[in-house]
């Protein structure tokens, strides 16, 4: 009996040893590909939007403390938030009780450097009724193409951590423009190894993949793989406008492919409204998400940004059953959500 205790004692040792070197090593290659592929100068130092004064401008009163009906149920799946290492316009506990005082069901909360599945646990204790959900960019910080990064997330108690974005502001279109250190997606016209393992682990842990900042080309290519694979819900961030631009005919491949194209209000004006809806038109509203984008000090609060373009839709024409596809029915079901009848 000792002695079996004594070999199970050391099988135990020698498996969680074996899994933590695993983990460590590859963690260290992710650092190692990222240093390798692309790290040219030091980080960012203080950030891209290092100064509050820089960005801070009056929000117009047009823009502020607006209520839509397509805010009743909406999931934001694009919700910049603080505390962060950009300067941002609210923190996550008071973004959520405010969403949640204009009827929204919901929102993913992004950062860019970091994972957000804790911040997501304290919203909906903040919150109660709000479904916030966490994710993950992966950028260099977390190691860029890194399984255990994402592992990690998705094991944060609550299991709140719901989406994988390809790398974002890291990507390589970025990083060579800026001079600093950035993740490779593809080499030669090919995903990358790293890449279709993040796709692999996505597609079996049942997550949200978006294609954060790729080209357009790698855009399309992250879509048809992750249908290979079996993922099962697939967003074009920001309708693919970074580096971008995605024309509309690549738009409508990825959608014939099964992923959903977002559209995010940030930035959006009443001159820029139309061509934006008339794009959504083209695409079909079964195939869009409207997200907010916004967040950063001196933008509009993310109820306010929603309300204002559902607005723009409806005085465009747009039919109220579209708008709540696209605010309320296509973010859940990208997530995995079951829909609310309203």
């Amino acid at each position: 009996m000792r002695l079996q205790a004594g070999l199970k004692a050391r099988l135990y040792e020698r498996r969680t040893g074996d899994i933590m070197r695993g983990r460590i090593l590859g963690l260290l290659l992710a650092v190692i590909g990222v240093a390798v592929l692309g790290a040219q100068t030091e980080h960012r130092g203080g950030g891209r939007y290092s100064s509050r004064e820089r960005l801070a401008k009056p929000i117009p009163p047009e823009m502020q403390n607006l209520t839509d009906p397509a805010l009743n149920g909406a999931v934001d799946i694009h919700f910049h938030v603080g505390p962060d290492s950009y300067p941002r316009s609210i923190d996550a506990l008071d973004a959520a009780k405010l969403a949640l005082s204009r009827g929204m069901r919901g929102a993913v909360l992004k950062h860019h450097f970091s994972q957000t599945a804790g911040l997501a646990y304290l919203a909906r204790k903040a919150a109660p009724g709000f479904e916030a959900f966490g994710g993950i960019a992966l950028n260099t910080p977390v190691g860029g193409l890194n399984v255990e990064a994402i592992r990690h997330m998705v094991e944060i108690e609550g299991g709140y951590g719901k989406v994988v974005w390809m790398p974002t502001h890291d990507g390589e279109s970025e990083g060579r423009q800026e001079n600093r250190p950035f993740v490779i997606v593809s080499q030669n016209g090919v995903l990358v190894p790293a890449a279709l393992d993040v796709i692999k682990f996505v597609a079996e842990r049942q997550l949200t993949l978006e294609t954060g900042h790729a080209t357009p080309a790698e855009q399309l290519q992250i879509v048809r793989e992750a249908r290979r694979q079996g993922v099962q819900h697939v967003i074009v961030t920001h309708e693919g406008n970074i580096p971008g631009p995605m024309t509309t005919p690549q738009l409508k491949d990825a959608a014939a492919e099964g992923a959903f194209i977002e559209f995010c209000t940030t930035g959006i004006t009443a001159q820029t409204a139309p061509g934006k809806i008339a794009r959504i038109r083209e695409i079909g509203p079964e195939h869009v998400i409207i997200s907010s984008d916004v967040g950063l000090e001196g933008s509009p609060l993310h109820p306010d940004s929603l309300a204002w373009f559902a607005k723009q839709l409806r005085g465009a024409g747009v039919a109220e059953r579209d708008i709540d596809r696209m605010y309320k029915d296509n973010p859940a079901t990208a997530l995995g959500l079951p829909l609310r009848r309203h």
